[in-house]
């Protein structure tokens, strides 16, 4: 059990550097590399300028030297593929992947090489590679850098997606996939990167385990899933549903691949309504999958049919009010609750 005075309430930013931080003094074979992650480009005046595009790996070059923490040139396609070498010939590297909009530029690296080496090989090569990529819209960063799209990389076997909601579990799976030994993608939500949350996080390291949800909020009439941003969405719309007399139960998906079957399914056997919640694009979407799901393998129990909430099927506009109308928010969650509760 962690005490009290072991733990503290960080940032999204802080707890995530502080796991790539214990991985790295734990284990010499994790390494980082990626544009802009120490910001300098060999001059000394600014080696430790960025910290990368979300500022995760600031003051890391400082401890471990431009060996171990690697500055790119821009060139997803290079340094994605010289990631994927690097794990299959026995180092743990993070590669940052800035934006997810720029995985055109190399998912022959991720979908054709990272995710199916190992099965080629006849389980003979591991890649222990981690992918951080920022993910979503509401930051005013126009259309190629808002996309959410971690549907995509559930598509492929060998890739396993998590997607982190507050700084406890950020850190807890980042340290679960720096230690994995397939490729595993975390996808950043940029909305929640400098918040404090309400939640303690250890100071030492501990691993959040790959392909279990958590129930975020226990409830009983109707559930709602969330994805990293909308799992805070749906807690304020179960609170203005406990308002008006509904207890909502709120799962955090928290892993997209593998993703946690049982724990919707169970969810849905007690409240029999679910209601998804999703910021990517809505057709092939991680909502239209778990509605599957819930169709599939609950159909006895549902009352009504399952409900998704996505943003409209077009580009992130980089006009503010649009952006503002377009991510998914509490009102349009209860509107869709209050569907299949009344």
């Amino acid at each position: 059990m962690t005490t009290a005075s072991q733990t503290r309430q960080l940032s999204y930013i802080q707890a995530v550097n502080e796991a790539l931080r214990q991985e790295m003094e734990r284990d010499a074979s994790v390494i980082i590399m990626g544009e802009d992650i120490a910001g300098g480009a060999g001059r000394p005046d600014k080696e430790d300028a960025w910290g990368g595009p979300m500022r995760l790996t600031k003051g890391l070059i400082g401890q471990f030297g431009a060996a171990r923490v690697r500055d790119t040139p821009i060139s997803e396609a290079g340094f994605v593929g010289a990631g994927v070498g690097a794990a299959a010939t026995g180092l743990r590297p993070v590669v940052d992947l800035m934006f997810v909009g720029f995985f055109g530029v190399c998912a022959d690296q991720i979908v054709n090489n990272a995710a199916k080496i190992h099965y080629m090989f006849g389980g003979k090569v591991r890649v222990p590679l981690t992918i951080m990529t920022g993910i979503g819209a509401g930051t005013n960063s126009a259309a190629q850098h808002s996309e959410t799209l971690y549907s995509v990389f559930t598509h492929f076997p060998g890739l396993k997606c998590v997607v982190p909601s507050n700084p406890y579990n950020a850190k807890g799976l980042f340290v679960s996939a720096i230690r994995d030994d397939d490729p595993v993608i975390v996808f950043n939500n940029r909305q929640l990167l400098g918040r404090r949350y309400d939640v303690d996080v250890p100071e030492e390291a501990y691993e959040v385990p790959i392909g279990k949800a958590s129930i975020a909020r226990e409830g009983t009439d109707v559930t709602l899933v969330g994805i990293g941003f909308t799992t805070g969405v749906c807690l304020d719309a179960a609170r203005e549903l406990e308002s008006r007399g509904y207890s909502a139960e709120v799962i955090d998906l928290l892993s997209l691949s593998p993703m946690d079957d049982e724990a919707i399914v169970t969810s849905v056997q007690k409240t029999r309504k679910i209601v998804v919640v999703d910021e990517d694009y809505p057709r092939c979407s991680i909502a239209s999958d778990v509605s599957a799901l819930a169709a599939e393998e609950a159909f006895d129990y549902l009352d009504t049919p399952p409900k998704r909430v996505n943003p409209p099927h077009t580009s992130v506009p980089y006009s503010q009010p649009l952006e503002a109308l377009y991510v998914p928010n509490a009102t349009q969650v209860v509107h869709a609750a209050l569907e299949v509760l009344e």
